[in-house]
């Protein structure tokens, strides 16, 4: 992966960190279950970005990479691992 799409990512991965900390305070505190479960979904919402922003750059380097999956038999192991990947976070 190139850095600016790496540096995004982790962008994306720090702000899924500090959310959980923050859910992980909340439960400590005692704080309201609706609150919780809303602070839970931000992060998860947060850390599937991240993972498709992760898949969306391997998609997009086999397509410009000619070397990347040189023959069909090649493409269709990457497409298949690739869709493995996107259906990991679906």
């Amino acid at each position: 992966m190139a850095a600016e799409e790496l540096r995004t990512v982790v962008n994306r991965l720090r702000r899924a960190e500090g959310q959980i900390a923050g859910v992980i305070r909340m439960i400590e505190e005692g704080r309201d279950c609706e609150d919780v479960v809303t602070q839970l979904a931000a992060a998860s919402r947060a850390l599937d970005r991240a993972g498709f922003a992760v898949i969306a750059t391997g998609l997009q380097h086999c397509l410009t990479d000619p070397d990347a999956a040189a023959d069909d038999g090649g493409r269709e192991e990457m497409r298949a691992r690739l869709e493995k990947l996107f259906l990991s976070l679906a």
